[in-house]
């Protein structure tokens, strides 16, 4: 599993995709970060490289506690204040480090197999079966497929979520 490894990054649209084909999940507002399990060590490595293992202890734990020996996922590091919704303020301060969790979007690698050339619902698919019995600490950011795309980006304006913009109709 010695792979580099690059984030894939968001990227700015004007109009919200509605296709059946589409994935569509609420971008949380905390710090993008790599969870690269191999055997007993884990690194959790940010957007720029820095590791922030020490930093998160509860996203480390989760991710020594798993079953499967080996993997890569991408997700975004958060605090979720009582309402669900990620407060970036509280993650930015440092004094809530131990309740930092991992909300997981991509399973890169699992067991020694590249799993970036699968689509992207296999791997969604793989991250679900990796986390179903673990979920603290790491969880499965939550999706939805199909047409519903305006109505999820009106949702998200209305709960004031980050990357929206403009006054949907």
């Amino acid at each position: 599993m010695r792979m580099a490894y690059e984030l894939c990054l968001a990227t700015a649209g004007n109009r919200v995709p509605n296709g059946p084909d589409w994935i569509h999940e609420v971008k949380h507002d905390g710090y993008r970060m790599l969870v690269i399990r191999e055997n007993e060590r884990v690194r959790l490595l940010s957007r720029n490289g820095t590791d922030w293992t020490t930093r998160y202890p509860w996203i480390a734990e989760a991710a020594l506690k798993n079953r499967q020996k080996r993997f890569v996922i991408d997700g975004e590091a958060v605090i979720l204040g009582v309402d669900g919704i990620s407060d970036f303020d509280a993650l930015h301060s440092r004094k809530h480090d131990h309740e930092v969790q991992l909300y997981a979007f991509d399973i890169l690698a699992m067991g020694g197999d590249d799993l970036r050339g699968l689509p992207l619902h296999l791997r969604k698919t793989n991250l679900e079966r990796l986390l179903s019995r673990r979920p603290d600490g790491i969880t499965v950011a939550p999706f939805e497929r199909g047409e519903i795309g305006p109505d999820l980006f009106r949702a998200a304006c209305r709960m004031g979520l980050e990357g929206h913009h403009g006054n949907p109709s």
